[in-house]
């Protein structure tokens, strides 16, 4: 069983970092916990993304298989040109039965937080 304060603490400290998302819906999810630096790769070609990031960052794609896919390209493209990988909250969400990051909110209201 996940420990959702786990979630809620992690998010916590995502606040300051830069994290990529795949949409808008996504990115308004995460502004809801108080994310700022949220890039999208809706309405952006990858290697345009993967140019703005030069130290680390979370990626936080869907945990369905389109969103799987689209974490294993950006994070081989990104470790090959030195950045860190922030994965500390994707992988508490892979534990999870969440799907969509933009059911984040939803997510964590439906286990009493």
């Amino acid at each position: 069983m996940i420990d959702k304060k786990e979630i809620i603490e992690e998010l916590e400290k995502l606040k300051d970092s830069l994290v990529i998302v795949e949409g808008k819906k996504d990115k308004k999810a995460l502004e809801k916990f108080g994310l700022k630096n949220i890039l999208m790769l809706e309405g952006n070609a990858i290697f345009e993304v993967i140019e703005k990031v030069d130290s680390e960052v979370a990626i936080l794609t869907d945990l369905d298989s389109k969103g799987k896919e689209l974490y294993k390209r950006l994070q081989s493209k990104l470790t090959k040109r030195g950045v860190k990988i922030n994965n500390k909250l994707r992988h508490l969400l892979l534990r999870s039965d969440l799907k969509v990051i933009e059911g984040i909110d939803t997510f964590l209201k439906s286990k009493g937080l």
